[in-house]
């Protein structure tokens, strides 16, 4: 990873939209982190449930992974921060 040689300025309306995708960011992983404990806990109490819902299980961290690449790339675009 290389970091900008100089400092980098953002102005408010940078900040304000990563702060934007940051919290679209949370929002996306906390359903996906809902979506996987509504499914545990439905195959906990109706076992019978469980090949319905293993879908859903491995679904979740892959959105999880790209959500958090998606800002990652943003972030990084923003302050100038390059990977090697």
């Amino acid at each position: 990873m290389t970091l900008p040689n100089q400092p980098v300025t953002l102005t408010v309306e940078q900040i304000d939209e990563l702060n934007r995708k940051l919290s679209h960011m949370r929002h996306d992983i906390n359903n996906n982190l809902s979506l996987i404990l509504a499914a545990t806990e439905l195959i906990r109490h109706k076992p019978q449930t469980l090949d319905r819902m293993i879908g859903t299980l491995m679904e979740q961290p892959p959105k999880v992974t790209e959500a958090i690449g998606r800002f990652s790339a943003e972030f990084e675009r923003a302050f100038g921060i390059t990977r090697s």
